[in-house]
């Protein structure tokens, strides 16, 4: 898709479109020198997670239309800053994690074992979950 790899090693899928996610808002948690934070993990946020970056000074819910943000709610895929997501791990409020939309860069920062902890991942080929 864009030639980024993910944490598992394949290419990187979409993270979200609706809202619309990404460093560079196309739906991918892909990252360049531009993004100091390293928007780099596709974490579906949870109640507990946004709570906790707003407790830090991290407020994803409230809207910021000059950064094309309308703020999140639980359930919402987004790209975020992989240390960050870190610190709410070590706090125990770590948002689920799609592995396959996470570029392979947060592991300069993240263990894959914590990431792992925390998958959500869907496959794409869904068949098989009629058997």
């Amino acid at each position: 898709m864009t030639g980024e790899r993910n944490v598992l090693g394949g290419d990187l899928e979409h993270c979200g479109t609706d809202p619309l996610t990404g460093f560079y808002r196309d739906g991918c948690c892909r990252t360049g020198p531009e993004d100091i934070g390293g928007h780099t993990v596709c974490a579906v946020v949870s109640r507990e997670f946004l709570e906790q970056q707003q407790r830090i000074g991290n407020d994803l819910t409230t809207a910021r239309p000059e950064y094309s943000f309308a703020g999140l709610s639980p359930g919402d895929r987004w790209c975020v800053c992989a240390e960050r997501w870190l610190q709410a791990y070590q706090m125990g409020a770590a948002a689920p994690v799609v592995l396959a939309a996470t570029d392979i860069r947060a592991l300069d920062i993240i263990p894959l074992d914590a990431l792992r902890e925390h998958a959500v991942d869907v496959p794409a080929d869904l068949s098989g979950l009629d058997d």
